[in-house]
């Protein structure tokens, strides 16, 4: 049921939505980030293939739930040494940052929908590669996040 709304989700078709009840699903979809967490925890299955994908699942919650009670981070699919290498596809010449669009585009890229408009730097427009990788960190984090306890 949730992947036919989804579905229809990700069309831009809530407003031709027939029923009041797929209205409904839709919003509390999106008021939870529903999607963004399964998004997140099928790439981490594809990713990571593990033999029993239940329990695996199973434990990818129970440690975003540690991460809410704890305020430490939760699992997640990217990590220093790929923010290193996407930063570095960035820099070729290795000036230490980057442009605010090279930002933005790279955080999308990532699939950060919330991106800090006003990062250190952006009057500059040089980002520091520490600048992108807390604010890549803290995005990634937030897709995670359903904004509930669970």
């Amino acid at each position: 049921m949730w992947c036919i709304i989804a579905t229809r989700l990700n069309k831009s078709e809530v407003g031709k939505m027939a029923t009041q009840r797929e209205k409904d699903a839709a919003d509390y979809l999106k008021k939870h980030k529903i999607m963004e967490l399964m998004d997140n925890l099928i790439s981490m299955l594809f990713f990571y293939r593990p033999e029993n994908p239940r329990e695996f699942l199973v434990e990818q919650l129970e440690q975003l739930k540690r991460s809410r009670d704890s305020g430490v981070p939760g699992p997640n699919l990217f990590n220093d040494t790929n923010l290193d290498a996407v930063f570095g596809i960035l820099d070729p010449a290795n000036q230490g940052h980057i442009t605010f669009e090279q930002y933005k585009h790279a955080l999308t890229t990532l699939g950060i929908k919330d991106i800090n408009e006003c990062p250190e730097g952006v009057n500059e427009d040089r980002i520091s590669f520490e600048t992108f990788k807390t604010e890549a960190m803290q995005g990634l984090q937030k897709c995670l996040a359903t904004g509930e306890k669970l």
